[in-house]
């Protein structure tokens, strides 16, 4: 799951000054209105349990506005899909529907889930959109402060596992084959959406934008001017800032319990919940990895702090075009491994 960015990433952008939000956050002017000239806008609302922001680059205010409005439009829609908060949303009735045969589930739906089923075998079961059962029970272990009895924990994981969810690409369909199973899509969910939110914006024409939700971003074209986007990650513990990542048409994503995390009965855990354990995860690490789409980068970074280091770096060079960082933070001289020979890039295909 993503940290919030104030905690592993940061943002150099243009000065924005924050103005009362109604419908947006916030609108600024890099340039006085030209139709040859391209103005900065930055709006941010609500999504997802997060603060949604898009930063991008039109001609005026109303083509600007226009934009946004339609790409936060495509975040509420998907946040109706994939909620596991929303008793409503299409991924809570897939649940329901569990042991009961295959249901057919929209495009978007379906898209992810494939891509999570894939990440679960090349992960070793690290990443699982099955593990509701557990988030669910780990809530409630953080809320009341008291591990769960060994009982409770192996009911919850024995209705764990991607390879009980079928897919049927032919059908568009999804079966959940074990009555009670639950899907949980905190870990890739916000990824997508970025990516969604990108797409709306391209179609309209504005490829110069930055989508950023919690520790996710996708970016498309440089601001006027610049040759990237620059993004500044902050390290976490016993780590020093000031690296920093240009990106252009690429995704960025960043997770980990380096300073999210809980003490119950003298034991330290995570906010990420291993799949494996149905537990929080013990170990005090982050992970940033860089990809084409954010869905990938999202979903994989969640992986990475669940896994070995080298483990972790195997899984993404997997995947053509992705480079990524582990950072573990118990130590004084943390260790990190990174699939680049350095961290910073210039661009992402």
């Amino acid at each position: 799951m993503s940290l919030r960015a104030a905690q592993f990433l940061a943002l150099i952008l243009l000065p924005c000054f924050l103005t009362a939000a109604t419908l947006f956050g916030c609108a600024s002017r890099a340039a006085v209105e030209s139709p040859t000239v391209l103005q900065r806008f930055e709006y941010s609302q609500l999504h997802m349990g997060v603060r949604a922001r898009i930063v991008l680059y039109a001609a005026g205010d109303d083509a600007a506005a226009d934009a946004a409005r339609a790409a936060f439009a495509r975040l509420a829609e998907l946040d109706a899909m994939m909620s596991d908060y929303r008793s409503d949303s299409e991924l809570m009735r897939l649940s329901a529907a569990a042991g009961g045969g295959p249901v057919r589930v929209s495009a978007e739906l379906f898209e992810v889930l494939a891509f999570a089923k894939e990440l679960h075998a090349r992960s070793g079961g690290a990443f699982d959109v099955t593990a509701g059962p557990a988030v669910r029970l780990w809530r409630e272990m953080r809320q009341t402060g008291a591990l769960a009895p060994p009982g409770r924990i192996s009911a919850a994981q024995n209705l764990i596992g991607s390879q009980w969810m079928r897919l049927d690409a032919g059908a568009q369909t999804v079966e959940l084959l074990k009555p009670g199973m639950q899907l949980d899509l905190g870990g890739i969910a916000k990824g997508y959406a970025c990516d969604a939110a990108s797409t709306v914006l391209h179609a309209r024409g504005l490829d110069r934008h930055l989508v950023a939700m919690a520790g996710d971003i996708v970016v498309g074209e440089s601001p006027p001017g610049e040759k990237a986007w620059e993004i500044a990650m902050e390290g976490g513990a016993n780590r020093s800032a000031g690296e920093t990542v240009r990106l252009l048409n690429a995704a960025i994503s960043t997770s980990g319990d380096a300073e999210q995390f809980v003490e119950i009965e003298g034991r330290r855990f995570g906010h990420i919940v291993d799949p494996r354990t149905g537990l929080g995860s013990p170990r005090r690490v982050s992970a940033t990895v860089v990809a084409p789409r954010g869905m990938m980068s999202d979903a994989t970074a969640t992986a990475l702090c669940l896994l070995p280091i080298e483990e972790g770096m195997k899984l993404a060079r997997s995947y053509p075009g992705m480079v990524a960082r582990i950072r573990e933070a118990d130590e004084p001289d943390p260790s990190s491994a990174s699939t680049a020979p350095a961290w910073r890039m210039k661009s992402v295909p």
